[in-house]
C-alpha cells in the first residue's frame, strides 16, 4: 500500500498526488421512522450523557463478491426501521428541559437515511482505519446548515455503494444516546435484524437508574473539570498544519512497552492499556515539549458499568462510562521512568467506584461543568469493542473506523489486524510536534 500522511484532511500520496473522493448522492435523505408505535414524549438523559453531546461519525466497510451491492440500502434501512421499535429515542430529536438540560423528545421523526454512490472502487480511498475528514467525510451525510448539536437529528446514517460491488455504512450517532459500548450493541442489533433474527442483547432503555442524589453530594475532588494555565504556548503551536497518523503497536510492541514498564521493579503488573496510556502521554509532551512546570492532565474513560453498586442492568441504553483523571508536572512524567506514568494510570482507574462515579454525577447537577481540555490529553479507547462483528448479511466489515478525531487533544485506541492483537494509535499533532513523536515511537 502507499505511504499516506494526512495533512488538515486531505490525503497525499507519496507520489504528490492527492485523491479526491466523488460521491453521488441518490435522491434526497428520507427519514426513517420506527415500524411500530413506540412511546412518545420527553426521554431522560442523564448527567453522564449531558457532558459528551458530541458528533460521532464512524464508517463500516462491506465486501461481498456474491452478493454484491444492489440490496445494501434496501435491506440496512428496511432493518433500521424495524430496530429503531426497540431504540425508539434514537427517532426522536434533541431538545432541552425547562431545567437547561438536554432530553430526547421521542417525537418520532425518524433517524434520516441516504443512499449515494461512489465513482471509485472501494480500495481506491485508502487507509481508511486512519481519521481523514475530507476523503471519509464524504462517506457519513452532513445535515445541511447545522451549527449547533440540537440541530443534528441523534442517528444518521448513509450507504455509499462502490463500483467494486462494495458498500460504505457510515453513521453519525450523537455521542449523548450511548457510549462505545452501547454504540456498539445498537450497530450489532441492527445487524441482527437484517438477518431476520432476535435481538441478542435488548436495551434497557430507563436511564432514571443514573439520576442525581437528592440533595447532591460530591465527595471527591474531580479535577477533570479544572482548567489548567497553558504555560508552554501549545496553543501557538497549533497554529502549525495539523498531521494525522496512526501508529500500529503489534503484541511484540505491546509485551516491550509492560516489561519496560516494570523494568525497574517499582510496578508489580500491568496491563497493555496502562502502560500504552502511560507512553503516549509522555511521548506527546515531550513532542509538544512542554516547559517542565507545566501541569498535564490524562483524562480517560472507565466503564462504569460493572462498578455500579449494583452494576448497571445488562444492555444498558446510554452512557455508563466516567472519566477519571491524573495531573502531574511535564517534569516528573517526562524525566521518570515509564513506570511513573502507568503508577499515575494505575491510581486514577482505581479511584473510579461507586461512589465517585455518584459524585461526578452529582458535580455536573450542581455546577454543570464540562470537563477541561486545557494542557489536557483525552485517551479514548475503542480496542476492546467488536465494531468489526458488524453483519448485515454481508460478513464482517473489512474496516471499521472513525471518520475524525473529535477534538485535538485526543487520542484513540483501536483494535487491528485479524486476531485484534495489535492497537492502532490514532492521533493529530502540529507536524514538528508529529516528527517527535514518531521518533519516540521508532526509539522504543
Amino acid at each position: 500500500m502507499v505511504n499516506e500522511v494526512t495533512v488538515n484532511g486531505a490525503t497525499k500520496t507519496t507520489n504528490g498526488h492527492a485523491f479526491e473522493l466523488k460521491v453521488k448522492q441518490l435522491g434526497k435523505p428520507t427519514l426513517v421512522q420506527p415500524a411500530e408505535e413506540t412511546e412518545k414524549g420527553p426521554y431522560f438523559l442523564s448527567n453522564l450523557d449531558q457532558n459528551i453531546a458530541v458528533p460521532v461519525r464512524t464508517i463500516y466497510c462491506f465486501k461481498s463478491e456474491e452478493k454484491g451491492n444492489e440490496t445494501a440500502g434496501d435491506v440496512i434501512k428496511d432493518a433500521l426501521s424495524k430496530v429503531l421499535v426497540h431504540y425508539y429515542p434514537l427517532a426522536g430529536r434533541l431538545a432541552v428541559s425547562p431545567q437547561g438540560k438536554l432530553v430526547i423528545d421521542c417525537n418520532n421523526e425518524g433517524a434520516v437515511f441516504v443512499e449515494a454512490e461512489a465513482e471509485c472502487k472501494m480500495d481506491e480511498i485508502g487507509d481508511a482505519t486512519k481519521p481523514d475528514p475530507v476523503t471519509l467525510g464524504k462517506l457519513v451525510y452532513e445535515i445541511p446548515g447545522a451549527k449547533h448539536v440540537l440541530e443534528i437529528p441523534p442517528l444518521v446514517a448513509q450507504v455509499t455503494k462502490f463500483k467494486c460491488g462494495g458498500f460504505v455504512l457510515g453513521l453519525c450517532m450523537n455521542h449523548c444516546m450511548f457510549d462505545g459500548i452501547g454504540a456498539m450493541e445498537f450497530v450489532n442489533s441492527w445487524g441482527e435484524t437484517a438477518r431476520g433474527l432476535s435481538l441478542n442483547i435488548p436495551p434497557f432503555l430507563d436511564r432514571t437508574i443514573l439520576k442525581s442524589r437528592d440533595p447532591p453530594k460530591i465527595e471527591f475532588k474531580h479535577q477533570e473539570f479544572d482548567e489548567i494555565e497553558d504555560i508552554s504556548g501549545t496553543g501557538e503551536l497549533y497554529s502549525e498544519e495539523m498531521e494525522y497518523r496512526s501508529f500500529c503497536f503489534d503484541s511484540k510492541q505491546l509485551e516491550k512497552l509492560k516489561m519496560k514498564a516494570m523494568e525497574d521493579g517499582v510496578l508489580k503488573k500491568c496491563t497493555t492499556f496502562e502502560a500504552l496510556s502511560a507512553f503516549v502521554w509522555r511521548a506527546r509532551s515531550k513532542a509538544l515539549n512542554m516547559k517542565p512546570d507545566q501541569k498535564t492532565k490524562l483524562l480517560f474513560a472507565v466503564d462504569g458499568r460493572p462498578k455500579f453498586s449494583p452494576p448497571l442492568p445488562k444492555g444498558y441504553f446510554g452512557n455508563g462510562i466516567v472519566l477519571t483523571n491524573s495531573v502531574c508536572p511535564a517534569r516528573e512524567l517526562v524525566e521518570n521512568p515509564l513506570s511513573f506514568g502507568v503508577g499515575l494510570v494505575q491510581e486514577a482507574i482505581k479511584m473510579v467506584t461507586d461512589s465517585y462515579m455518584r459524585s461526578a454525577i452529582d458535580y455536573f447537577e450542581v455546577t454543570r461543568a464540562r470537563p477541561s481540555l486545557a494542557s489536557t490529553l483525552l485517551i479514548t479507547t475503542w480496542s476492546r469493542l467488536s465494531f468489526h462483528t458488524t453483519d448485515f448479511g454481508w460478513g464482517e466489515p473489512v474496516l471499521s473506523g472513525p471518520v475524525v478525531l473529535p477534538e485535538k487533544e485526543v487520542i484513540l485506541f483501536l483494535s487491528h489486524g485479524q486476531e485484534r492483537k495489535s492497537i492502532n494509535v490514532l492521533l493529530g499533532l502540529p507536524g514538528s510536534a508529529m516528527k517527535t513523536f514518531e521518533e519516540q515511537v521508532t526509539d522504543m
